[in-house]
């Protein structure tokens, strides 16, 4: 008899479940909206006829101070700049042009439009000078073996727009900058690092101005071959000239072994011999072109900017350590 009442009561729990089931409306969720398919096609059709949007200004951006944001980039480059200059130095000549000409557009009197701000024109010519002297020194004291010239081709490689603009770009330079166009030309972005290296001379001294060049401008020099940056037409006959000024044998080109000669693609290996000793060896599709790369092999050796030289110094200087004696910054 419990059995049965046991089976009567599941009996109804299950007619009791069925019942609440029917009266449940399940309905399917899309996850997206119906208008979103058509949405993306008509923006994307815009893109393709009008383009992409011009690029905006970050002071034209949310949540932008630019009083905390020049504090801010005082800061992450862990350099003590004078607030005002910093300042300064961010202020370019077109663009105080550039809002005379607006404030004069509207009408205003010369009196009411006339700007308090001053450009950085003479920090620009400061900044230049001493980054062309301190990158002489620095390149002189680094490599005492290598001429003249090829130490002026260093120097204009590393102060040039395309190593200053980078460096400057990825400092964060770009966004604080005062520029009449947007985004900031090259020569435009040139010297407002010129002049944000001379604010930190005047507020930190020319020991730390040194020391933020040598970290930030005199590193691009890694993994860069001397001759990207130095072009030599002819290398075998400076190299005759090296070894004359040296009074060492002039060099003896060999060939060391050729593979493919009477293939489309040959491979030459040329070794040069000064003094019965292997100087420099080089390869080359062609016996002239293996010649020309055994001598700028052997130049790297000469002047001592082979791969394997030993590492540039960046360590930090102490502060007992005189001016005078760090303006090159050896990295010897």
């Amino acid at each position: 008899m419990a059995s049965g009442l046991l089976a009567t009561r599941g009996l109804l729990t299950l007619l009791n479940y069925q019942q609440a089931c029917r009266s449940v409306l399940v309905t399917q969720t899309r996850h997206k909206k119906r208008w979103m398919r058509a949405y993306v096609k008509i923006m994307e059709a815009k893109l393709k006829l009008e383009g992409p949007p011009p690029p905006k200004r970050r002071s034209e951006k949310p949540n932008w101070d630019y009083h905390a944001e020049v504090e801010a980039f005082s800061a992450r480059l862990q350099e003590n700049f004078q607030l005002e200059r910093l300042k300064t130095a961010f202020v370019n000549p077109c663009y105080v042009r550039v809002e005379q000409e607006r404030r004069g557009a509207l009408g205003l009197e010369p009196e009411v439009a006339a700007l308090t701000l001053k450009d950085n024109g003479e920090l620009h010519t400061r900044g230049e000078a001493f980054v062309q002297d301190f990158l002489s020194d620095w390149c002189r004291a680094s490599f005492p073996s290598l001429p003249a010239k090829g130490t002026a081709a260093l120097v204009n490689h590393l102060k040039g727009p395309e190593v200053v603009c980078h460096v400057a770009r990825n400092l964060g330079v770009e966004d604080l900058t005062m520029s009449a166009e947007f985004p900031v030309p090259d020569e435009v972005l040139y010297g407002t690092f010129c002049a944000v290296v001379a604010a930190l001379e005047e507020s930190s001294g020319p020991q730390r101005a040194g020391l933020f060049l040598r970290d930030f401008l005199t590193a691009q020099l890694i993994g860069k071959d001397l001759f990207d940056m130095w072009s030599v037409v002819n290398p075998m006959g400076l190299l005759v000239e090296e070894c004359t000024h040296r009074g060492l044998p002039l060099p003896e080109p060999r060939l060391l072994r050729a593979a493919g000669a009477s293939t489309v693609l040959p491979l030459y290996f040329v070794g040069l011999y000064c003094n019965k000793k292997l100087l420099a060896e080089g390869p080359g599709e062609t016996l002239l072109a293996a010649e020309e790369e055994a001598a700028r092999a052997a130049l790297r050796k000469l002047y001592g900017y082979t791969e394997n030289r030993q590492p540039l110094d960046f360590s930090p200087v102490s502060p007992q350590t005189s001016q005078s004696t760090n303006l090159a910054l050896s990295s010897g």
